[in-house]
């Protein structure tokens, strides 16, 4: 298929779906304006620095042209369906919960690594695992790998979530040890960057049970949600102490409170977190800067439920390249999908209201992730399991 241009390709791309195309656009090249996918050819993306239309008005259903200019954007839901039947890519896929090397017990946040790896805060055997993707064994890479908690610079006290920079260094909260670690690629111990290890206090360069962490990959700055003292905490790049930059004003359901956080995502796109109020049932939006929140998902005044805009105990958030919500709604055992924008959600894994062990179902998911091609990687919490869902 020809294009008329006002401007001048950038690059052509060969990649598997619309929305990585779109992606490469809004994410990678910042004078790129339009994007163009046509599944009939190789490679299938082309980015343009200007609008561009089709030489032929009529555009076949494989062709799909996003113009940031414009903003004429495809349907989205066509390009979101996933596999509702998992794959078990690490613990056993039976629920058995153990140490040993091919077992996990209860996992919290994960992490994609370089290499098809995938790190597991493998919370209640206090020790982080490397998992290579189609490996049946993992490798402890953080705390003690026979499961024993500890606090010091190798041992570990209920770490909960994990986050990576360019070169696989970890950085993750040992959540009763009241800390954040940092902890270099293949090094045997780690340091404590944050917080006072074994050391509780809400004081700026303190923490009560940390549990999510993000971080700015272009500046280093590191969000932490001090959970139990219900606040996020900034923590800029060798910084020594933090800043609170949502809550901290007590547990509640009001505008200027967050409650009980376990996890949250930095937008950078709207330099905003987005935070699960687990106790809350719903999803705010924090913008940095602002004393206040605005509700995105769920009931207001803390109302629970399972139908398509309710949550019940929200955990893990994520986002995909073009601002859709991911929200591990633990309580009522299933992922649920929010296009950006949207409160009335779709259910991609498990089965609402129906826990169960079955490759379909889920166990109080407590954590989700994406990869490039949107596929899905859900830590199954009480089935003891990482779960894949691919997209389709």
């Amino acid at each position: 298929m020809s294009y008329n241009s006002t401007g001048t390709i950038i690059t052509r791309l060969t990649v598997k779906y619309q929305v990585t195309c779109a992606a490469q656009c809004a994410n990678q090249f910042t004078n790129c304006n339009t994007a163009v996918f046509d599944s009939l050819t190789i490679p299938q993306c082309s980015l343009y620095s200007e609008s561009v239309t089709p030489a032929n008005l009529t555009v076949s259903m494989n062709t799909i042209v996003y113009d940031f200019q414009q903003s004429k954007l495809p349907a989205t839901p066509s390009l979101y369906r996933w596999n509702t039947t998992g794959i078990t890519v690490a613990g056993a896929s039976n629920g058995s919960g153990g140490t040993s090397a091919n077992l996990l017990y209860e996992p919290y946040g994960t992490a994609l690594g370089s290499f098809n790896s995938l790190y597991i805060a493998d919370f209640n055997n206090n020790r982080i695992q490397k998992w290579m993707i189609n490996e049946s064994n993992g490798t402890t890479v953080a705390g003690l790998s026979n499961g024993t908690a500890g606090a010091s610079s190798i041992a570990l006290t209920l770490p909960v979530s994990v986050v990576l920079d360019s070169n696989d260094n970890m950085y993750f909260t040992d959540r009763d040890n009241h800390r954040v670690v940092y902890w270099a690629n293949g090094a045997s111990s780690g340091t404590t960057i944050a917080g006072i290890l074994g050391v509780s206090g809400s004081t700026n360069n303190t923490f009560y049970g940390p549990c999510g962490i993000a971080r700015d990959s272009s500046t280093g700055t590191l969000y932490i949600a001090d959970t139990f003292n219900h606040r996020i905490m900034q923590y800029l790049m060798n910084a020594s102490s933090g800043t609170v930059v949502a809550g901290g004003n007590g547990p509640g359901t009001g505008v200027t409170q967050v409650s009980q956080p376990y996890g949250f995502t930095f937008d950078s796109s709207s330099n905003s977190l987005l935070i699960a109020n687990y106790p809350n049932n719903n999803i705010v939006r924090w913008v940095l800067g602002a004393i206040s929140w605005t509700l995105v998902i769920g009931g207001p005044n803390g109302l629970s439920g399972s139908t398509s805009t309710l949550l019940n105990n929200p955990v893990g958030i994520t986002l995909d390249p073009r601002g859709n919500i991911y929200v591990a709604d633990s309580g009522n055992h299933r992922i649920q999908f929010f296009v950006a924008g949207q409160s009335n959600g779709t259910t991609v894994a498990g089965v609402t209201g129906s826990p169960g062990i079955r490759q379909s179902q889920l166990n109080y998911p407590y954590w989700v992730i994406i990869d490039d091609q949107l596929n899905l990687y859900v830590s199954d919490t009480y089935n003891n399991r990482v779960q894949f869902f691919s997209h389709s």
